[in-house]
């Protein structure tokens, strides 16, 4: 999943974000606004992880959820 799909997936993942990171808050969803990016540093600060932690932790999520995957 690209940034662009996960932009506009926004709004259908946000619940899932917070089932899968339960230390992110509403507050750090919407200052999140749908960037990875942002999103990203979000779980970096609130679980203490380094950049690359989070995002294989993302990659993997993603790449889980993802009906379309091989």
């Amino acid at each position: 999943m690209n940034a662009d799909t996960f932009a506009g997936q926004w709004k259908q993942l946000k619940g899932e974000v917070k089932s899968r990171w339960g230390k992110i808050t509403d507050d750090d969803l919407t200052q999140s606004e749908g960037n990875y990016d942002k999103l990203l540093g979000r779980i970096q600060e609130r679980y203490g992880y380094a950049r690359d932690r989070a995002e294989r932790e993302m990659t993997e999520w993603l790449e889980f959820r993802d009906p379309n995957r091989a």
